[in-house]
């Protein structure tokens, strides 16, 4: 059965805090949670300017999902946020993210044949220029 999705703060045993969208589910007696584009939120304190801001990491960085599932017995606590500027941060770096993602996916070459090409034109440009 699941819940409705909710923005949550997380503390793991591991003692890693992570914020995410949030859906609790069970199945066969189990407690689990499923995560949606979990990151980590880190607390920046600039004392020159007696500011603070916040660095928001990907929780897994390498990971190419944005759905995780975690068993509830690697959970310490959990505590939902409701806090209007902490989700609209949250989203800024998920727009972020996404905008940076199309603009990599652009730059891929797809095939050797393909780099083989743009590499050759380059060298034919070169030594027009020489």
């Amino acid at each position: 059965m699941m819940e409705e999705d909710f923005y949550a703060t997380i503390k793991l045993v591991s003692g890693e805090e992570i914020f995410s969208i949030v859906c609790s589910s069970e199945e066969d007696d189990e407690t689990f949670l499923i995560l949606n584009n979990p990151v980590t939120i880190e607390v920046i304190v600039m004392k020159q300017i007696g500011m603070q801001g916040y660095k928001v990491d990907p929780w897994l960085t390498f990971a190419d999902d944005d759905t995780f599932i975690l068993h509830m017995d690697k959970v310490l606590t959990i505590s939902e946020v409701r806090d209007e500027n902490t989700i609209e941060m949250y989203h800024k770096y998920l727009n972020q993210k996404d905008t940076k993602n199309e603009k990599e996916k652009s730059l891929h070459i797809q095939t050797v044949t393909e780099a083989r090409k743009i590499f050759e034109k380059l060298y034919k440009e070169d030594i027009k220029d020489s």
